[in-house]
């Protein structure tokens, strides 16, 4: 797998940002499984040094179920979500790196759902069920208050 094929993406959406309808200077990464680890890896390094244009990081990075463990001091905001029974990317894994995020002073969760293993998605009839909408809130405390659609609680 070539794990930038991602960055390129990032381009074309800031070119195309107002045919999109969309601000592309306050967006999020998210990504499950391996598709967290590119995620984690493209808001950690940074587009220039994948040698891509410069686009500004993204507010915040959301991680689903990876055992991705590298990080510098310049990732973003990560929320973090995984099942306590995942044989592949443990929850202690992401506990030990959203603790390690949190005492370099960024803004980290983690949410470790019991029972669930590997791949639970969108979680719709498990003890998951909502990470997304708290994932959304975590994201919108990272942005600028105009730009907010909702408060943070009336999303929980």
């Amino acid at each position: 797998m070539r794990p930038f094929r991602t960055r390129p993406a990032l381009s074309s959406i800031r070119e195309h940002a107002y045919a999109l309808e969309i601000n592309p200077d306050h967006y999020s990464l998210w990504g499950g499984s391996a598709g967290a680890r590119l995620a984690a890896w493209l808001g950690d390094l940074g587009t220039e040094r994948l040698g891509e244009r410069y686009s500004p990081p993204p507010a915040a990075v959301i991680m689903q179920y990876t055992g991705h463990r590298e990080y510098t001091r310049h990732i973003p905001p990560t929320f973090a979500c995984v099942g306590d029974s995942d044989w592949i990317a443990p929850d202690y894994v992401m506990e030990e790196r959203i603790a390690a995020l949190k005492d370099l002073g960024i803004d980290a969760e983690v949410h470790v759902y019991k029972g669930l293993g590997h791949g639970f998605g969108l979680g719709t009839g498990t003890v998951a069920e909502g990470w997304i909408d708290r994932a959304i809130a975590f994201w919108e405390r990272q942005l600028p208050p105009s730009l907010r659609q909702s408060a943070p609680e009336d999303r929980q």
